[in-house]
Protein backbone atom coordinates (compact mmCIF):
# COMPACT_ATOMS: atom_id res chain seq x y z
CA UNK A 1 0.00 0.00 0.00
CA UNK A 2 1.43 3.31 -0.90
CA UNK A 3 1.88 5.82 1.97
CA UNK A 4 2.40 9.16 2.50
CA UNK A 5 3.40 12.01 5.31
CA UNK A 6 -0.60 12.54 5.29
CA UNK A 7 -1.91 8.90 5.42
CA UNK A 8 0.34 7.47 7.36
CA UNK A 9 -0.25 7.83 11.28
CA UNK A 10 2.28 7.94 13.60
CA UNK A 11 1.52 4.49 15.02
CA UNK A 12 2.00 2.73 11.49
CA UNK A 13 5.35 4.52 11.36
CA UNK A 14 9.28 3.29 11.82
CA UNK A 15 9.95 4.66 14.91
CA UNK A 16 13.99 5.56 14.76
CA UNK A 17 15.55 6.63 18.39
CA UNK A 18 18.59 8.70 19.23
CA UNK A 19 20.17 8.15 22.57
CA UNK A 20 22.90 9.34 24.22
CA UNK A 21 24.51 11.74 27.19
CA UNK A 22 23.28 15.29 27.29
CA UNK A 23 25.19 17.34 24.75
CA UNK A 24 26.36 14.33 23.10
CA UNK A 25 25.04 15.61 19.51
CA UNK A 26 21.70 14.17 19.28
CA UNK A 27 19.70 17.28 18.14
CA UNK A 28 22.61 18.14 16.02
CA UNK A 29 23.12 14.69 14.09
CA UNK A 30 18.73 14.84 13.68
CA UNK A 31 18.76 18.08 12.21
CA UNK A 32 22.01 17.27 9.94
CA UNK A 33 20.42 14.35 8.90
CA UNK A 34 16.52 15.67 8.14
CA UNK A 35 17.95 18.71 7.04
CA UNK A 36 15.77 21.04 9.19
CA UNK A 37 15.59 22.48 12.39
CA UNK A 38 13.79 19.56 14.05
CA UNK A 39 15.29 20.08 17.44
CA UNK A 40 16.40 22.73 19.62
CA UNK A 41 20.40 22.69 19.13
CA UNK A 42 22.45 24.70 22.36
CA UNK A 43 26.23 23.91 23.92
CA UNK A 44 24.15 24.06 27.51
CA UNK A 45 23.41 20.51 28.60
CA UNK A 46 19.87 18.99 28.73
CA UNK A 47 18.37 21.50 26.29
CA UNK A 48 16.06 18.47 25.25
CA UNK A 49 14.05 17.31 28.21
CA UNK A 50 10.69 15.69 27.36
CA UNK A 51 11.64 13.11 24.52
CA UNK A 52 10.49 15.00 20.96
CA UNK A 53 8.71 12.81 18.36
CA UNK A 54 8.70 14.25 14.91
CA UNK A 55 7.27 12.21 11.87
CA UNK A 56 8.36 12.95 8.36
CA UNK A 57 9.82 10.73 5.22
CA UNK A 58 13.27 9.38 5.51
CA UNK A 59 14.63 9.11 1.66
CA UNK A 60 14.85 5.14 1.10
CA UNK A 61 12.68 4.51 4.42
CA UNK A 62 9.40 6.16 4.16
CA UNK A 63 7.35 7.78 6.52
CA UNK A 64 9.44 7.50 9.92
CA UNK A 65 8.80 8.90 13.53
CA UNK A 66 12.47 10.42 14.80
CA UNK A 67 12.56 10.42 18.64
CA UNK A 68 15.29 12.94 20.15
CA UNK A 69 15.37 11.79 23.58
CA UNK A 70 16.86 13.55 26.78
CA UNK A 71 19.93 13.03 27.72
CA UNK A 72 20.24 9.58 30.16
CA UNK A 73 22.82 10.75 32.34
CA UNK A 74 19.98 13.66 33.22
CA UNK A 75 20.37 14.78 37.29
CA UNK A 76 18.34 15.77 40.00
CA UNK A 77 14.53 14.96 40.59
CA UNK A 78 13.18 16.57 37.79
CA UNK A 79 16.41 15.32 35.35
CA UNK A 80 15.79 11.36 36.70
CA UNK A 81 11.64 12.48 35.52
CA UNK A 82 13.54 12.73 32.24
CA UNK A 83 15.37 9.75 32.03
CA UNK A 84 12.32 8.05 32.84
CA UNK A 85 10.44 9.25 29.46
CA UNK A 86 13.91 8.38 27.44
CA UNK A 87 13.12 4.86 29.35
CA UNK A 88 9.90 4.76 27.52
CA UNK A 89 11.29 5.81 24.15
CA UNK A 90 13.36 2.67 24.56
CA UNK A 91 10.36 0.73 24.71
CA UNK A 92 8.60 2.31 21.50
CA UNK A 93 12.17 2.38 19.27
CA UNK A 94 12.30 -0.25 16.16
CA UNK A 95 15.40 1.49 15.80
CA UNK A 96 18.05 2.81 18.09
CA UNK A 97 21.07 5.65 17.04
CA UNK A 98 23.37 5.46 20.41
CA UNK A 99 25.71 8.70 20.33
CA UNK A 100 28.78 8.76 21.98
CA UNK A 101 31.21 11.47 22.46
CA UNK A 102 33.77 9.61 23.95
CA UNK A 103 34.50 6.24 26.14
CA UNK A 104 31.53 4.66 26.80
CA UNK A 105 30.45 4.02 30.22
CA UNK A 106 26.61 5.00 31.25
CA UNK A 107 26.08 3.57 27.63
CA UNK A 108 26.66 0.31 28.71
CA UNK A 109 23.20 -0.36 30.64
CA UNK A 110 21.11 1.67 27.37
CA UNK A 111 23.05 -0.58 24.76
CA UNK A 112 21.90 -3.55 27.13
CA UNK A 113 18.38 -2.53 27.69
CA UNK A 114 18.25 -1.99 23.79
CA UNK A 115 19.47 -4.84 23.34
CA UNK A 116 17.02 -6.95 25.77
CA UNK A 117 14.28 -5.41 23.48
CA UNK A 118 15.96 -7.13 20.55
CA UNK A 119 16.08 -3.24 18.70
CA UNK A 120 19.01 -3.21 16.61
CA UNK A 121 21.78 -0.37 17.53
CA UNK A 122 23.19 1.92 15.44
CA UNK A 123 26.55 3.16 17.06
CA UNK A 124 27.42 6.68 16.19
CA UNK A 125 30.62 8.78 17.31
CA UNK A 126 29.94 12.36 17.32
CA UNK A 127 32.05 15.68 17.57
CA UNK A 128 34.95 13.71 15.94
CA UNK A 129 36.90 16.58 15.66
CA UNK A 130 37.20 17.12 19.65
CA UNK A 131 37.88 13.30 20.72
CA UNK A 132 41.81 13.30 21.52
CA UNK A 133 42.02 9.43 20.85
CA UNK A 134 39.49 8.43 18.04
CA UNK A 135 40.94 4.98 17.46
CA UNK A 136 40.61 4.08 21.27
CA UNK A 137 37.01 5.32 21.47
CA UNK A 138 35.88 3.45 18.33
CA UNK A 139 37.63 -0.10 19.16
CA UNK A 140 35.48 0.54 22.80
CA UNK A 141 32.16 1.74 21.05
CA UNK A 142 32.63 -1.32 18.31
CA UNK A 143 33.66 -3.78 21.40
CA UNK A 144 30.12 -2.77 23.23
CA UNK A 145 27.79 -2.47 20.42
CA UNK A 146 29.47 -5.60 17.79
CA UNK A 147 29.64 -3.10 14.82
CA UNK A 148 32.05 -0.15 13.50
CA UNK A 149 30.29 3.00 14.83
CA UNK A 150 29.76 5.51 12.15
CA UNK A 151 32.23 8.76 12.74
CA UNK A 152 30.36 11.82 12.38
CA UNK A 153 30.58 15.38 13.04
CA UNK A 154 26.79 16.68 13.25
CA UNK A 155 27.56 20.38 12.70
CA UNK A 156 29.58 19.77 9.57
CA UNK A 157 27.71 16.52 8.35
CA UNK A 158 26.96 17.42 4.35
CA UNK A 159 25.95 13.59 3.21
CA UNK A 160 23.75 11.93 5.52
CA UNK A 161 23.53 9.13 3.09
CA UNK A 162 25.62 6.42 5.55
CA UNK A 163 23.47 6.83 8.46
CA UNK A 164 20.26 6.92 6.19
CA UNK A 165 21.80 3.33 4.80
CA UNK A 166 22.45 1.79 7.89
CA UNK A 167 19.23 2.53 9.16
CA UNK A 168 17.84 0.77 6.00
CA UNK A 169 19.85 -2.00 6.38
CA UNK A 170 18.16 -2.49 9.72
CA UNK A 171 14.77 -2.58 8.95
CA UNK A 172 12.32 -5.11 10.32
CA UNK A 173 11.91 -7.84 7.81
CA UNK A 174 8.48 -7.76 7.83
CA UNK A 175 8.29 -3.43 7.97
CA UNK A 176 7.16 -3.17 4.41
CA UNK A 177 4.82 -6.33 4.54
CA UNK A 178 3.00 -6.01 7.15
CA UNK A 179 -0.57 -6.29 6.77
CA UNK A 180 -4.19 -5.85 8.45
CA UNK A 181 -5.86 -8.60 6.50
CA UNK A 182 -3.33 -11.01 6.56
CA UNK A 183 -4.21 -13.10 3.58
CA UNK A 184 -8.34 -13.17 5.02
CA UNK A 185 -9.29 -11.67 1.65
CA UNK A 186 -7.88 -10.96 -2.13
CA UNK A 187 -8.36 -9.13 -4.70
CA UNK A 188 -12.09 -9.39 -6.26
CA UNK A 189 -13.62 -10.66 -2.96
CA UNK A 190 -16.49 -9.07 -1.43
CA UNK A 191 -15.76 -8.04 1.94
CA UNK A 192 -18.69 -6.62 4.78
CA UNK A 193 -17.50 -3.88 7.01
CA UNK A 194 -20.01 -3.49 10.14
CA UNK A 195 -19.19 -0.25 11.81
CA UNK A 196 -20.00 0.51 14.73
CA UNK A 197 -22.11 3.97 15.37
CA UNK A 198 -22.08 3.99 19.20
CA UNK A 199 -21.19 6.77 22.01
CA UNK A 200 -17.71 6.24 21.73
CA UNK A 201 -17.50 6.92 17.39
CA UNK A 202 -16.03 10.12 16.71
CA UNK A 203 -18.82 12.24 15.42
CA UNK A 204 -18.73 12.35 11.62
CA UNK A 205 -15.65 10.34 11.30
CA UNK A 206 -14.49 6.54 11.31
CA UNK A 207 -12.33 5.21 13.65
CA UNK A 208 -8.54 5.32 12.75
CA UNK A 209 -9.18 0.90 12.89
CA UNK A 210 -11.94 0.99 10.35
CA UNK A 211 -9.98 3.77 8.16
CA UNK A 212 -6.86 1.67 8.20
CA UNK A 213 -9.18 -1.49 7.18
CA UNK A 214 -11.04 0.16 4.86
CA UNK A 215 -7.69 1.57 2.76
CA UNK A 216 -6.07 -1.91 2.75
CA UNK A 217 -8.78 -3.65 1.09
CA UNK A 218 -9.03 -1.09 -1.29
CA UNK A 219 -6.13 -1.01 -2.07
CA UNK A 220 -5.95 -4.91 -2.49
CA UNK A 221 -8.82 -4.43 -5.16
CA UNK A 222 -11.88 -5.55 -3.04
CA UNK A 223 -15.43 -4.77 -3.43
CA UNK A 224 -16.08 -3.11 0.31
CA UNK A 225 -19.97 -3.32 1.76
CA UNK A 226 -20.54 -1.21 4.41
CA UNK A 227 -23.07 -1.23 6.96
CA UNK A 228 -24.39 -0.58 10.58
CA UNK A 229 -24.86 -3.67 12.65
CA UNK A 230 -29.18 -3.04 12.27
CA UNK A 231 -28.24 -2.46 8.44
CA UNK A 232 -26.52 -6.15 8.00
CA UNK A 233 -29.46 -7.99 6.62
CA UNK A 234 -30.16 -5.47 4.26
CA UNK A 235 -26.41 -5.06 3.37
CA UNK A 236 -26.73 -8.88 2.98
CA UNK A 237 -29.95 -9.37 1.34
CA UNK A 238 -28.61 -6.46 -1.42
CA UNK A 239 -25.59 -8.72 -2.67
CA UNK A 240 -25.58 -11.10 -5.27
CA UNK A 241 -23.30 -13.67 -3.10
CA UNK A 242 -22.43 -14.45 0.70
CA UNK A 243 -19.09 -12.20 1.13
CA UNK A 244 -15.68 -14.02 1.59
CA UNK A 245 -14.72 -11.68 4.93
CA UNK A 246 -17.35 -10.05 7.38
CA UNK A 247 -15.57 -7.77 10.16
CA UNK A 248 -17.20 -6.63 12.74
CA UNK A 249 -16.69 -4.10 15.17
CA UNK A 250 -16.16 -6.55 18.64
CA UNK A 251 -18.71 -5.19 20.51
CA UNK A 252 -21.39 -7.28 18.19
CA UNK A 253 -19.50 -9.98 17.66
CA UNK A 254 -22.10 -12.17 18.74
CA UNK A 255 -24.67 -10.74 17.24
CA UNK A 256 -23.32 -10.99 13.73
CA UNK A 257 -22.03 -14.65 14.19
CA UNK A 258 -25.98 -15.19 14.40
CA UNK A 259 -26.30 -13.51 11.43
CA UNK A 260 -23.95 -14.13 9.02
CA UNK A 261 -24.08 -16.55 6.17
CA UNK A 262 -22.67 -19.93 6.50
CA UNK A 263 -19.92 -19.57 4.15
CA UNK A 264 -18.50 -16.13 5.24
CA UNK A 265 -15.41 -15.95 7.08
CA UNK A 266 -15.80 -13.79 10.31
CA UNK A 267 -13.57 -11.53 12.40
CA UNK A 268 -13.33 -8.12 13.92
CA UNK A 269 -11.60 -4.82 13.59
CA UNK A 270 -10.14 -5.66 16.74
CA UNK A 271 -8.29 -8.80 15.93
CA UNK A 272 -7.07 -7.46 12.74
CA UNK A 273 -5.11 -4.77 15.34
CA UNK A 274 -4.46 -7.14 17.74
CA UNK A 275 -2.23 -9.04 14.77
CA UNK A 276 -0.57 -6.28 12.85
CA UNK A 277 0.44 -4.66 16.15
CA UNK A 278 1.17 -7.14 18.40
CA UNK A 279 1.71 -11.63 18.81
CA UNK A 280 -1.98 -12.66 18.10
CA UNK A 281 -0.57 -15.93 19.24
CA UNK A 282 -0.22 -14.59 22.61
CA UNK A 283 -3.22 -13.29 22.59
CA UNK A 284 -5.18 -16.43 22.08
CA UNK A 285 -3.24 -18.04 24.74
CA UNK A 286 -3.84 -15.59 27.35
CA UNK A 287 -7.95 -16.03 26.75
CA UNK A 288 -7.29 -19.46 28.06
CA UNK A 289 -6.87 -17.19 31.64
CA UNK A 290 -10.22 -16.62 31.57
CA UNK A 291 -11.37 -19.95 32.73
CA UNK A 292 -8.67 -19.35 35.67
CA UNK A 293 -10.29 -16.04 36.82
CA UNK A 294 -12.04 -16.29 40.36
CA UNK A 295 -14.09 -13.77 42.57
CA UNK A 296 -10.29 -12.55 43.93
CA UNK A 297 -8.56 -12.38 40.78
CA UNK A 298 -6.95 -9.10 39.52
CA UNK A 299 -7.54 -7.85 36.09
CA UNK A 300 -5.24 -5.29 33.84
CA UNK A 301 -7.10 -3.27 31.61
CA UNK A 302 -5.01 -1.27 29.11
CA UNK A 303 -6.03 1.43 27.02
CA UNK A 304 -3.52 3.12 24.49
CA UNK A 305 -5.21 6.19 23.38
CA UNK A 306 -6.53 8.65 26.80
CA UNK A 307 -9.88 10.15 25.91
CA UNK A 308 -12.97 10.90 28.33
CA UNK A 309 -14.71 7.96 28.59
CA UNK A 310 -18.16 7.91 27.64
CA UNK A 311 -21.39 5.60 28.67
CA UNK A 312 -20.81 2.11 28.07
CA UNK A 313 -17.75 2.32 26.81
CA UNK A 314 -16.03 -0.65 26.14
CA UNK A 315 -12.70 -1.09 28.38
CA UNK A 316 -14.20 0.74 31.44
CA UNK A 317 -17.73 -0.66 31.72
CA UNK A 318 -18.81 -3.57 28.86
CA UNK A 319 -15.82 -5.55 29.77
CA UNK A 320 -15.42 -5.53 33.12
CA UNK A 321 -19.56 -6.33 33.42
CA UNK A 322 -19.07 -9.40 31.45
CA UNK A 323 -16.24 -10.85 32.81
CA UNK A 324 -17.99 -10.02 36.53
CA UNK A 325 -21.38 -11.50 35.54
CA UNK A 326 -19.02 -14.98 35.09
CA UNK A 327 -16.77 -14.70 37.86
CA UNK A 328 -18.48 -12.80 40.38
CA UNK A 329 -18.32 -8.88 41.70
CA UNK A 330 -15.79 -9.00 43.67
CA UNK A 331 -13.05 -9.39 40.95
CA UNK A 332 -11.29 -6.61 41.01
CA UNK A 333 -9.97 -4.29 37.36
CA UNK A 334 -7.56 -1.53 37.23
CA UNK A 335 -8.06 0.53 34.51
CA UNK A 336 -4.72 2.24 32.73
CA UNK A 337 -4.15 4.55 29.94
CA UNK A 338 -2.19 6.02 27.30
CA UNK A 339 1.37 5.24 28.23
CA UNK A 340 0.95 4.47 32.02
CA UNK A 341 1.54 0.82 32.55
CA UNK A 342 2.13 -0.46 35.77
CA UNK A 343 5.99 -1.80 36.98
CA UNK A 344 4.47 -4.50 38.42
CA UNK A 345 2.66 -6.88 36.33
CA UNK A 346 3.00 -10.27 38.37
CA UNK A 347 -0.21 -8.70 41.16
CA UNK A 348 -2.04 -9.54 37.58
CA UNK A 349 -3.52 -12.27 36.94
CA UNK A 350 -4.92 -11.19 33.42
CA UNK A 351 -3.99 -8.11 31.29
CA UNK A 352 -6.80 -7.32 28.92
CA UNK A 353 -4.97 -4.85 26.39
CA UNK A 354 -7.07 -2.49 23.75
CA UNK A 355 -6.47 -2.78 19.77
CA UNK A 356 -3.70 -0.28 20.63
CA UNK A 357 -4.50 1.37 17.10
CA UNK A 358 -2.58 4.66 18.91
CA UNK A 359 0.97 2.83 19.47
CA UNK A 360 3.62 1.12 17.43
CA UNK A 361 3.95 -2.11 17.00
CA UNK A 362 7.51 -2.35 18.81
CA UNK A 363 5.83 -1.06 22.26
CA UNK A 364 2.91 -3.58 22.15
CA UNK A 365 5.37 -6.17 21.73
CA UNK A 366 7.44 -4.67 24.51
CA UNK A 367 4.36 -5.05 27.00
CA UNK A 368 3.77 -8.80 26.06
CA UNK A 369 7.28 -9.10 26.62
CA UNK A 370 6.81 -7.68 29.88
CA UNK A 371 3.74 -9.23 31.04
CA UNK A 372 5.33 -13.12 29.72
CA UNK A 373 8.42 -11.56 32.17
CA UNK A 374 6.16 -11.51 34.99
CA UNK A 375 4.50 -14.60 34.24
CA UNK A 376 0.85 -13.28 33.37
CA UNK A 377 -1.20 -14.12 30.17
CA UNK A 378 -2.11 -11.04 27.89
CA UNK A 379 -5.04 -10.91 25.54
CA UNK A 380 -7.08 -8.40 23.62
CA UNK A 381 -10.52 -6.52 23.45
CA UNK A 382 -11.49 -8.33 20.42
CA UNK A 383 -10.51 -11.78 21.61
CA UNK A 384 -11.60 -11.65 24.95
CA UNK A 385 -15.24 -10.18 23.86
CA UNK A 386 -15.07 -13.54 21.41
CA UNK A 387 -13.95 -15.91 24.23
CA UNK A 388 -16.97 -14.30 26.37
CA UNK A 389 -19.86 -14.52 23.90
CA UNK A 390 -18.63 -18.11 22.97
CA UNK A 391 -17.16 -17.61 19.06
CA UNK A 392 -13.66 -17.37 19.27
CA UNK A 393 -13.66 -20.76 17.91
CA UNK A 394 -15.46 -19.39 15.27
CA UNK A 395 -13.71 -16.28 14.09
CA UNK A 396 -11.02 -16.15 11.27
CA UNK A 397 -7.57 -15.01 12.81
CA UNK A 398 -5.20 -13.10 10.18
CA UNK A 399 -2.06 -14.80 9.59
CA UNK A 400 -0.74 -18.58 10.83
CA UNK A 401 -2.47 -18.17 13.97
CA UNK A 402 -5.58 -20.09 12.91
CA UNK A 403 -4.92 -23.59 14.03
CA UNK A 404 -3.10 -22.55 17.08
CA UNK A 405 -5.78 -21.39 19.45
CA UNK A 406 -7.71 -22.76 21.86
CA UNK A 407 -10.87 -22.13 23.12
CA UNK A 408 -11.28 -20.90 26.53
CA UNK A 409 -14.23 -22.52 28.55
CA UNK A 410 -16.02 -19.81 30.71
CA UNK A 411 -17.72 -20.64 33.89
CA UNK A 412 -21.27 -18.67 34.15
CA UNK A 413 -22.34 -16.66 37.05
CA UNK A 414 -23.87 -12.86 37.31
CA UNK A 415 -22.82 -10.22 39.24
CA UNK A 416 -23.34 -6.39 38.87
CA UNK A 417 -20.30 -4.39 37.40
CA UNK A 418 -17.56 -1.89 38.63
CA UNK A 419 -14.23 -1.27 37.83
CA UNK A 420 -11.56 0.78 39.51
CA UNK A 421 -8.93 3.52 37.58
CA UNK A 422 -5.64 2.40 38.62
CA UNK A 423 -3.83 5.74 37.34
CA UNK A 424 -4.66 8.91 35.54
CA UNK A 425 -5.09 9.58 31.56
CA UNK A 426 -1.59 10.41 30.21
CA UNK A 427 -0.83 11.33 27.44
CA UNK A 428 1.56 9.57 24.65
Amino acid sequence: MTTTLQDTPRSDRLHIGLFGKRNSGKSTLLNAITGQELAVVSEQPGTTTDPVYKSMELAGVGPVVWIDTAGFDDAGELGQKRVGKTRLAVERADIALMLFAGLPDQEREWVGLLKQRRTPVIPVITKIDLIEDLPAVARAVSELCGEEPLLVNGLTLKDPTPVREAIISRLPADFASRSLVGGLAQSGDTVLLVMPQDAQAPKGRLILPQVQTLRELLDMGCTVVSCTFSGMEPALAALAAPPKLIITDSQVFKGVAERKPPASLLTSFSVLMAAAKGDIVAFIAGAAALDRLTPVSRVLIAEACTHAPLSEDIGRVKIPRMLRQRVGQDLRIDVVSGADFPEDLSQYDLIIHCAACMFNRKYVLNRIRRAAAAGTPITNYGVVLAALTGILDRIALPGEAQPQREKPQLRQTTQPPSCSVLAPHSGQ
